[in-house]
């Protein structure tokens, strides 16, 4: 299964900062550390995010902005992080990440970025430690090199997806559903093709139920060719921010549902991990290695069924 991790690109950040950079990093030694165990990882640097892939989302004034170091005080308190060239750098490689998993996933069955989830960022502002929105820069790259035409995201990072439903609202290839909370970030919420918002405190049980339901629907109304897992582990009952009572095992089963789903209906996924901001970074990395394990157990069955 290929990987696509961007830890080595820094991301600097003042003592004290509350995003978790280094849990990146921890989930690319912790499956490496799997490598060993026969787990057939495969980890591969991803290209830069290009202007053109990016132009394709994002306005030129907002990403001239962000190249050039001009945003203004109030775009950098609305993004999280302050600006620097290595994080314009980072952004482009967990951007182009997203892109090499798609397109390696339509290949093989199964891909991953062992980063992103940037779905905060919308078309002209980026937005809660969003800079450039991953799934959309490479729903649209892979759409114009013709190598899909319908891609449906599901994102279950506990908070709503607003830039992914911004920037594709009113298109008719793309469907979003989005599995949040329905109290947390954003205060602004755009409408997804389909949101699922819970109560906070919702357990293992109702969590699964309402994702089985959700991608029920989604899968009535809509045949994807691809699809964008956004794997987040801030569900996770021990998030700081999540807001949520869903449990590790709860989480994995819900990898399990989705990766199932996808085999019933023959369509490659492509994973991104999320949002993860538990105190103990161990279990944010352990959550997000799990997914990938369950991914790498059902590649060989992508392929199996894709060639019948």
């Amino acid at each position: 299964m290929r990987l696509y991790p961007c830890d080595k690109y820094s991301l600097p950040l003042p003592e004290g900062h509350r995003f978790p950079v280094q849990k990146y990093e921890m989930l690319r030694q912790r499956l490496e550390r799997d490598v060993a165990t026969g787990i057939p990882f495969a980890f591969i640097e991803p290209h830069a995010a290009n202007d053109e892939e990016l132009r394709r989302v994002h306005c030129p004034e907002y990403l001239g902005r962000v190249f050039r170091g001009t945003l203004t005080h109030a775009e950098i308190r609305r993004i999280g992080f302050p600006w620097s060239e290595e994080l314009v750098e980072r952004s482009l490689r967990s951007t182009g990440a997203a892109v090499d998993a798609a397109v390696s996933a339509l290949h093989d069955g199964v891909a991953a970025s062992l980063a992103g989830g940037t779905h905060h960022a919308g078309t002209n502002w980026g937005e809660g430690f969003c800079i450039f929105n991953d799934t959309a820069v490479a729903t649209r790259e892979i759409q114009d090199r013709g190598l899909v035409q319908r891609v449906l995201i599901i994102d279950c990072d506990v908070h709503q997806g607003n830039g992914t439903a911004e920037i594709f609202t009113h298109d008719n290839s793309v469907f979003t559903l989005s599995l949040h909370g329905e109290k947390n970030f954003p205060l602004r919420k755009y409408p997804s093709s389909l949101d699922v918002p819970l109560v906070d405190g919702t357990s293992d049980e109702s969590y699964l139920a309402a994702l089985q339901r959700a991608l029920e629907v989604s899968f009535s109304n809509f045949k994807p060719d691809i699809i964008f897992y956004i794997a987040g582990a801030d569900p996770y009952e021990g998030d700081r921010l999540g807001r949520l009572g869903v449990s590790q095992e709860g989480l994995l089963l819900r990898d399990r549902l989705v990766f199932t789903t996808a085999l019933t209906n023959c369509v490659p996924v492509a994973i991104v991990c999320g949002g993860g901001y538990c105190n103990d970074l161990s279990m944010i990395a352990e959550i997000h290695a799990a997914t990938m394990r369950e991914a790498a157990r059902f590649e060989q069955q992508f392929a199996e069924i894709r060639w019948k």
